[in-house]
């Protein structure tokens, strides 16, 4: 499990490895490790979610992730006693679905040596989180998250709206509606 200092230091390790072989990448992370990163929640998380690798200001696909990272993760895994998966593509078929629109500009940047990581911004991550909260029910981790980074009510009904556009069963759309009344009953009053 990570922390931030934690991760930080796994991120910096891997940065220096791919500075070392000469190779640099750009992935874009989202989920909690990406929260952890940007010091809104406090929880420890498992891993740092690779939703898409940058080539050429685009994004792409991040599985498979290209052989040198992912050799280069296997290492610093080894190295630094992680889990395999310590980094990973888990999340990129949302790329395939469709991300919220202005994503990219909202990004944040981070450097670590040959490592370059964009973090989803706050509103995206309430979006993402929100799907997760819904998938997984009002009890999930996710919950949690969300209330960490303390959307708005404008932020949740913008979120709303683009997780029932990735899913446009009725049942899901109730799901999604369970969510944001669990959220409603727990928040501090505003």
């Amino acid at each position: 499990m990570f922390e931030a200092d934690s991760l930080r230091r796994a991120l910096n390790a891997l940065g220096a490895l791919l500075a070392d072989r000469g190779l640099a990448f750009e992935i874009v992370a989202i989920g909690g490790g990406g929260l952890l990163l940007n010091g809104v929640i406090r929880r420890p998380t498992k891993d740092l979610d690779a939703l898409a690798i940058v080539e050429g200001g685009r994004y792409q696909l991040a599985r498979p992730l290209p052989s040198s990272l992912k050799q280069a993760i296997d290492d610093t895994a080894l190295a630094l006693g992680l889990a395999e998966d310590w980094l990973n593509p888990g999340p990129t078929d949302q790329l395939t679905h469709g991300i919220p629109e202005g994503f990219q500009d909202r990004t944040t940047k981070h450097v670590f040596g040959g490592l370059t990581v964009h973090l989803a911004s706050r509103f995206d991550q309430v979006c993402f989180k929100l799907y997760a909260a819904a998938d997984q029910g009002p009890t999930s981790k996710h919950v949690r998250d969300l209330l960490d980074l303390d959307p708005s009510d404008d932020d949740l009904v913008e979120a709303a709206r683009w997780v029932k556009q990735q899913d446009i069963n009725a049942d899901f759309a109730r799901f999604v509606d369970s969510v944001l009344q669990h959220l409603e009953a727990t928040r501090e009053p505003r």
